[in-house]
């Protein structure tokens, strides 16, 4: 008990020093930061995860175990913060969800800085000329230990992005754990590339990791890098090839539908063809469920990692045809919108792009 007061109490002085001080000396990922869905994954900014949470049996006991990943800052109302991911220091394995390992000394925060691999820079205030010369290292506010290897695989997501399984021990959702492994390719390079803009303002960078984590929810132009759409004439019509480069399904989540709609135009007319949708549907009974209630998969067509995914249109191609198509996809399944009481939230059930191609037959 005392071990939690002191953790809490560590936790309580680092997340005010985040929040008063972070944007002063990283403003440019502080901004960032502040549109993602990790500093909006509470039930008071996540509209979806307030919505299954207002259904889950676990409401009416005040037993709010999303918290470790949504709130793990002991309070309903506020999402993840800097210091939620810069002070994981490893990842415990567990079958129903893995466990973040947090530091427990202050003012230690961690990540990954290319050519500083085996080292952590501490403040350091160093004067000349009999004190009317100061030079500094470091941070005021923190020490900076580059030497944790979790944040060159992506390993230190995968407490909250691994998987969670229900009481049923049902996966409800799964993300493979090889994806955060290789240090060239894994979690962060993908949701976090490399951008315009100083990491800080003490020491001057060209770029930065991008801190609106790249998803479906904010910047889904980035993931748009790791998906090909390819056409191809066949004898019979032509087909489009959607190849996810991802190491894991193209979403995640169980609520996500993609979709591929496809038009041709000739002539100066337009024909919808048809709409080829992927998606993972969780469920009992062999129907659709509430992700704690669901003990099988109903239904899996969703891409998978490193998938090239095939769909044939049995249509005869003209020359100079053009052929529109868009990959696409909805935040919530539009037939979960009503169950859950989203119905008239018009961002969660519209259709978005996530990438387009145009072809034209010679």
């Amino acid at each position: 008990m005392r071990l939690l007061f002191t953790l809490l109490l560590l936790m309580s002085h680092l997340l005010a020093t985040d929040v008063n001080t972070c944007q002063s000396c990283h403003p440019t990922i502080y901004h960032e930061f502040e549109q993602s869905f990790h500093k909006k994954s509470s039930i008071k900014e996540d509209k979806v995860h307030k919505a299954v949470w207002d259904k889950h049996p676990a409401k009416a006991k005040g037993d709010y175990n999303c918290a470790k990943c949504h709130t793990p800052n002991n309070t309903v109302h506020e999402g993840m913060t800097c210091v939620t991911c810069h002070t994981i220091t490893d990842i415990e394995s567990h079958p129903t969800a893995n466990k973040n390992i947090y530091e427990t000394k202050a003012k230690t925060l961690y990540s990954a800085q290319k050519g500083m691999e085996d080292k952590k820079v501490v403040y350091q205030e160093k004067s000349s000329w009999m004190g009317l010369v100061k030079e500094t290292t470091g941070s005021p506010y923190h020490d900076i230990d580059y030497r944790n290897e979790n944040y060159y695989t992506g390993k230190m997501c995968m407490g909250c992005h691994s998987h969670k399984q229900n009481a049923h021990e049902f996966d409800v959702c799964r993300t493979e754990m090889h994806g955060a492994q290789s240090k060239e390719n894994n979690c962060i390079s993908c949701h976090m590339p490399k951008v315009q803009g100083s990491a800080t303002t003490i020491r001057q960078s060209k770029t930065h990791a991008f801190h609106g984590f790249s998803g479906v929810r904010n910047a889904p132009e980035m993931l748009a890098d790791h998906i090909n759409i390819v056409y191809k004439k066949s004898t019979n019509g032509f087909e489009i090839i959607v190849h996810n480069k991802a190491p894991h399904n193209l979403l995640t989540h169980p609520l996500r539908v993609v979709q591929l709609k496809t038009t041709l135009k000739r002539e100066g007319k337009s024909e919808i063809l048809k709409t080829e949708t992927f998606v993972k549907v969780i469920g009992t009974d062999n129907k659709p469920s509430m992700p704690w209630l669901a003990t099988q998969v109903v239904k899996d067509t969703m891409i998978k990692g490193d998938e090239k995914r095939v769909v044939t249109f049995d249509k005869e191609l003209q020359k100079g045809d053009e052929i529109e198509t868009v990959l696409g996809y909805y935040i919530v399944n539009p037939k979960a919108l009503e169950q859950l009481g989203l119905k008239d939230e018009k961002e969660l059930g519209s259709f978005r792009v996530l990438k387009q191609r145009y072809f034209k037959v010679p």
